[in-house]
């Protein structure tokens, strides 16, 4: 079914999507309306991604088991929905083996992956390719003092982040020099592991933020729509930092003309800079971005779609995602049709108590079947003996449209509550400040 590079234009596929959670179920919902499939197979799913496609018992890392289900279920076609296969390198796994190489992957090879995967080497790709960010400084042991200095330089509050992959939990901003200059020395004793051998001081941004994702064949790219999502634990965004507790799509603030400022200085110089650079980037590419007195600046890039953004995009994609997906396999992503819906959706997740600290799984869920009008994407759950139960810090994105942002909220929020577990929390405040 897949010949020398390229797809037949008639081809129905099987396709295999690799990950476990509220961005896989909402890729896992898009995905199946596509008359293109033909079987969806997830690994290693969820009990949401089960009604809808075959999960498979295998983590989406471990790439010897992975090509012997490619191989067995003849799939077609890989969409990567985690970051952390992407670092270690599935695309290269996949490239570099004779029986896997005509099947196309959708994500980066590593070295594009490195995008998220070291903060280091985004800032110094935004700052090869002009590309407005922050000042910053990269610091290991060797050079602290020199870190030290900079901090004293800069104005509170200070940022301080892990180089590498900390599970979302890798960003410190601080308002009192001395604590940062302790942090500094803890992260780089190894607080985050591995991770923060190197850490990236920044000059703080101030402005609101929002992502902008895009999809692009290695030379050409299709913007999708913007969402905003609130990372923060508590009402008013106070509190920890989570994975995400919402979003909202689409963003006010990033009209017509914030968004052709941010595809001339940052979207496009990107696409063209990692061509330049001779990186092979087929796949997603998430933009953090903040806005500043009017002016888009970059904050962080990820290599895959954000979650729970995933959860509203993928609602206000009015196009074939397979036929956008293959657009990025065969290179010709700029001869397909993207349309979005016009209404606005929302997305609210229902996490564990205690979540983002120490929480507890196993709670058995209920409600489910009193859900109306709303799209309940899995994203910490497991099933056992026929009941759905919590299996993560965040458990599930009730995810609704509306004429307007407050009319989804609506239908999202009295949703959340006839969903029942244990100790179920959710923030009641999602785009409060739009």
């Amino acid at each position: 079914m897949y010949f020398c590079g390229s797809f037949y234009s008639t081809i129905i596929m099987n396709i295999l999507l690799l990950g476990s959670g509220g961005r896989e179920h909402a890729m896992a919902w898009k995905i199946a309306q596509s008359p293109k499939l033909s079987k969806l197979y997830i690994a290693p799913g969820n009990p949401g991604t089960a009604q809808i496609g075959t999960n498979l018992p295998i983590a989406a890392d471990n790439f010897d088991a992975l090509k012997d289900a490619v191989l067995k279920n003849n799939i077609n076609l890989v969409v990567v929905g985690p970051e952390d296969p992407l670092v270690k390198g599935v695309v290269n796994f996949f490239a570099e083996d004779a029986s896997l190489k005509n099947i196309p992957v959708i994500g980066p090879d590593k070295m594009g992956a490195q995008l998220e995967g070291s903060k280091d080497f985004s800032k110094q790709f935004m700052f090869r390719h002009n590309i407005p960010t922050a000042g910053y400084l990269s610091v290991t042991a060797s050079n602290i003092d020199e870190g030290i200095v900079f901090l004293r330089n800069l104005k509170a509050p200070y940022v301080l982040k892990a180089d590498g992959l900390a599970a979302g939990k890798g960003v410190l901003i601080l308002n009192d020099l001395d604590e940062s200059i302790s942090e500094l020395n803890a992260m780089l004793g190894g607080k985050f592991g591995a991770a923060s051998k190197t850490v990236v001081i920044e000059e703080f941004l101030s402005g609101i933020e929002c992502s902008v994702f895009v999809m692009t064949d290695g030379k050409n790219y299709k913007i999708l729509p913007e969402a905003k999502d609130y990372k923060r634990i508590g009402e008013g965004d106070k509190g920890l930092n989570t994975g995400g507790m919402g979003a909202v799509s689409p963003v006010p603030f990033a009209d017509a003309s914030f968004m052709r400022k941010v595809e001339e200085r940052i979207i496009k110089p990107t696409v063209d800079g990692l061509y330049s650079d001779g990186i092979r980037y087929k796949g997603f590419i998430f933009f953090g971005l903040i806005k500043v007195n009017g002016e888009p600046y970059t904050i962080e890039y990820n290599a895959r779609m954000g979650d729970p953004e995933t959860e509203v995009v993928m609602l206000r994609l009015k196009s074939d995602f397979i036929d956008l997906l293959e657009g990025v396999a065969e290179g010709n992503l700029n001869d397909k049709i993207i349309e979005f819906d016009e209404r606005v959706a929302v997305t609210v997740m229902l996490v564990s108590g205690g979540y983002p600290e120490t929480f507890e799984k196993g709670k058995i869920i209920t409600g489910l079947n009193a859900v109306e009008d709303s799209f309940v994407f899995h994203a910490g759950t497991t099933q056992k003996d026929g009941e759905i139960l919590t299996n993560g810090g965040r458990v599930m994105a009730i995810s609704s449209y509306g004429k307007s942002k407050d009319d989804a909220l609506s239908i999202s929020f009295a949703n959340a509550q006839k969903i029942k577990y244990e100790k179920k929390y959710f923030r009641t405040d999602i785009g409060f400040d739009l």
